[in-house]
């Protein structure tokens, strides 16, 4: 689930959140997150220039560019667990917007300045079974949806441990890993330094980012697939199967097919589960075409939710969309990367029909929206900073939806910075 994508009008969820009561263990979590950014700020002051160079690239935390992980990160022999790695990420963020969305905290409509990541990876490599740790505090901005400060993001979301699974190597070619998953669809990850920009787009709003399940693996020369059996987003129900395959055509360009969908329906909804996208299917083509400095991926998506009014889905909606992510290295410290994405959403609708609720995928049913993003970035070594301009606009809008403290505007301008270390 993407912060602040709500089945229910804006408005509706903004007036809920003002009288919800704190939930049980909150402010315990809340004074833990703040706990662990002292504590990933100590370990990254202690660990920079203290590391030892690995034979290959660990594969986990994923970089999408143009950001790159520290090559040199700290290392030790684990005897019969191979090798123990240490990583993570000390950044903040800053972020202005006109017509803010109110969210958790209405106060992030303003100019704001945040935690972005502080985070530590543990993981090993070399053995027939390892395991990767990821715990911290994060930020996880998208286009088009309220800005939600990191202590609520951990809180409210995937917790202070976002992402930990065990992986069985069976052969060379199989491999088996259970736990807390990054999903396997979409173009976009989850976390800020794993993207071509900071906040992730509008078609990534569509998707699960984080699911606790089962995958296995295969590979085989250019080929690449997954299937894994989950719970979608992140609702506590095993009833989601998610497949991919990719191919390598040519040593620059590949391209991906994703399927994934519910079995079974639930109702169960919260803040990382939105009602109608957990009971939907979701099917992406993305074509990656890497040329020097030049990486260019275009994607269609495709999404659909049934109707199922035992569970609240009165009327059944999809959405339709597409996107370009593109980046271009300048030099060895520079680089810029760009987005476009359109995504229109149809269905929904209930018309005159007095005892039904619209399914809302979007900005209201039938809605549409578009966004531009541009993300300058210079990395040296392992410190970064990069800067963001994005327009996203709302067209055929349903009343309620739209942008601003009224829930009423089309059309939002974001800009937005983050900084810090890759350690």
């Amino acid at each position: 689930m993407k912060p602040l994508k709500p089945s229910l009008a804006p408005a509706a969820t903004a007036t809920a959140e003002a009288g919800r009561p704190t939930r049980p263990g909150s402010e315990r979590r809340k004074t833990l997150c703040r706990s662990a950014v002292g504590a990933v700020a100590i370990m990254a002051g202690s660990m920079i220039g203290l590391g030892q160079a690995v034979a290959e690239p660990l594969s986990a935390p994923s970089f999408g560019g143009p950001l790159r992980p520290n090559p040199d990160p700290m290392s030790m022999d684990a005897g019969l667990f191979g090798r123990l790695h240490i990583t993570g990420q000390l950044t903040g963020i800053g972020n202005a917007q006109t017509n803010g969305i109110p969210g958790v905290d209405p106060r992030t409509t303003d100019p704001l300045v945040d935690i972005g990541n502080a985070q530590i990876q543990v993981q090993t490599t070399g053995a027939p079974l390892t395991f990767f740790v990821q715990g911290g505090v994060y930020s996880l901005p998208s286009l088009g949806s309220a800005y939600t400060r990191a202590t609520d993001v951990t809180d409210q979301l995937y917790g202070p441990v976002p992402v930990a699974y065990g992986k069985l190597e069976l052969s060379p070619n199989f491999s088996v890993q259970a736990g807390l998953l990054p999903t396997l669809i979409g173009a976009e990850s989850t976390f800020t330094f794993q993207n071509m920009n900071i906040a992730r787009g509008l078609l990534w709003n569509q998707e699960p980012a984080i699911s606790r399940g089962v995958q296995v693996n295969y590979s085989n020369g250019p080929v690449n697939a997954s299937v894994s059996v989950n719970d979608g987003f992140y609702s506590g129900d095993y009833n989601w199967v998610s497949g991919l395959v990719s191919y390598a055509a040519t040593p620059s360009s590949t391209i991906t097919l994703v399927a994934a969908g519910n079995f079974a329906e639930s109702g169960k909804t919260g803040a990382a589960t939105p009602l109608a996208q957990n009971n939907s299917s979701i099917f992406n083509v993305i074509y990656t075409y890497v040329d020097g400095p030049l990486t260019l991926q275009p994607y269609l998506q495709y999404t659909t939710a049934r109707s199922n009014r035992d569970i609240g889905i009165d009327r059944s909606a999809e959405t339709f969309g597409g996107a370009l992510l593109a980046r271009y290295a300048i030099n060895e410290n520079f680089s810029i990367a760009g987005r476009a994405e359109y995504i229109a959403s149809s269905g929904g609708d209930c018309g005159v029909a007095a005892d039904c609720a619209p399914t809302n995928l979007l900005y209201g049913p039938k809605s549409r929206a578009w966004s531009l993003t541009v993300t300058p970035t210079y990395q040296r070594g392992i410190f970064y900073a990069r800067t963001e301009l994005s327009y996203t606009r709302i067209d055929r809008v349903t009343e309620g939806y739209g942008f601003g403290s009224n829930f009423d505007k089309r059309d939002q301008v974001r800009g937005m910075f983050e900084a810090g270390v890759l350690f």
